[in-house]
């Protein structure tokens, strides 16, 4: 799938900002290939001192910024799942500054981040291989807004690339 297999009810406006950062001919199981790719490069070279760095007062850190691409990435993925089986259940969305706040960034390393980041995105990985055209087509409600199973999975691997290019920018 590509992005311009979505058809224009597949996301909320607001998210085309995520899938804007991705290329037009990118396929979704790619942009999610590349988009591990490049975070583990990006961890891998993070200065440890860096990770519980803000850039201004009041700003996530490294780690929360993380931390909320890992808790979004899980999110998603769950929408995805009921979503792509069929289920027509509005979904409710969820507060990602209190999701932050609860996530205990301060206490994690970069090694531990980076595990369970490759988790999360190799189960992003499997579930979206797992998922037939028809499937990444089928739609659904969450947060009060409209969904098909392919915009959930390029909004993932848009989310992070903006959110890797805001930490390259402001961070280091």
């Amino acid at each position: 799938m590509k992005i311009a297999d979505l058809s224009q009810n597949a996301h909320a406006h607001f998210y085309a900002t995520y899938i804007k950062t991705l290329k037009e001919d990118e396929t979704l199981m790619g942009a999610m290939s590349q988009g591990q790719k490049n975070m583990v490069h990006f961890m891998n070279h993070l200065p440890q001192d860096k990770l519980h760095h803000t850039y201004a007062m009041g700003k996530w850190t490294v780690a929360e910024v993380l931390l909320h691409i890992i808790d979004s990435e899980r999110v998603f993925q769950y929408r995805a799942l009921r979503f792509g089986r069929g289920d027509k259940t509005e979904l409710p969305g969820f507060d990602q500054d209190a999701y932050v706040l609860q996530s205990g960034a301060q206490t994690r390393c970069g090694e531990e981040l980076l595990e369970e980041y490759r988790a999360v995105r190799q189960a992003s990985l499997t579930l979206f291989t797992s998922f037939t055209h028809e499937q990444l087509s089928r739609t659904g409600t969450a947060s009060g807004l409209p969904w098909s199973v392919g915009a959930l999975g390029f909004v993932i691997s848009g989310h992070q690339r903006h959110h890797l290019n805001i930490l390259k920018e402001r961070y280091l």
